[in-house]
């Protein structure tokens, strides 16, 4: 079905993601590739609308809701942002996708990651990325970032337990095949540098 390269980045928050995305965008599109870069939740008008209401620190919603939530955001993305781009030829660069709704809803929330895995499956209509890269963040540089956290949006006001499972998640599942490890306790630059070399090898198929 594809003819694009689907790579996703992903990590715990201030992981870096954000800023190796527009990066790699440049690199990309000065190589002569058409690229789209995306998020979730979002990507869509409804999914934007999504996300708005599961950041809201006024939202009081449960841990299964939130589920069923992301996963309503992932299936509209998949279909509308997501595929008609990989049917284009182009590089999909989404931050976040699936393994971040294991990481924070499964082993964050304590959902059954079973159910988290299934509704990730049928949510992605089985499309897997052909790259994920996570940023990893070293024990000492997620505390430091963690002080300096303003907590605008409800998750990023969610208690420090809940923060450091989602950490502790991402580094299991960065083991996962498919699954590229970056150290984000470097430079930009020096995460960049790997982050390219990875993304060229995606391309290389």
């Amino acid at each position: 079905m594809k003819k694009g390269v689907f790579i996703v980045l992903e990590g715990p928050d201030r992981s870096g993601k954000s800023t190796q995305a527009a990066l790699l965008r440049k690199w990309l599109e000065e190589r002569g590739r058409e690229v789209l870069v995306t998020r979730e939740p979002g990507g869509t008008y409804l999914s934007e609308k999504i996300r708005k209401i599961l950041l809201d620190p006024k939202s009081n919603i449960e841990p299964m809701t939130e589920l069923f939530l992301y996963e309503t955001s992932r299936v509209k993305h998949t279909l509308e942002k997501i595929i008609p781009a990989l049917k284009a030829g182009k590089v999909i660069i989404s931050d976040r996708y699936t393994l971040s709704t294991t990481a924070y809803q499964g082993y964050g929330r304590g959902l059954d990651l079973k159910t988290v895995e299934t509704l990730n499956r049928i949510a992605t209509l089985d499309l897997k990325p052909d790259l994920t890269i996570v940023f990893d963040m070293p024990d000492r540089i997620f505390s430091q970032r963690e002080r300096l956290r303003s907590g605008r949006d409800r998750i990023e006001r969610a208690p420090d337990a809940f923060r450091r499972r989602v950490n502790r998640a991402y580094k299991r599942l960065a083991r996962r095949p498919g699954v590229a490890r970056v150290d984000a306790g470097r430079s930009i630059d020096e995460i960049q540098a790997e982050v390219r070399a990875l993304a060229a090898k995606a391309l290389r198929g």
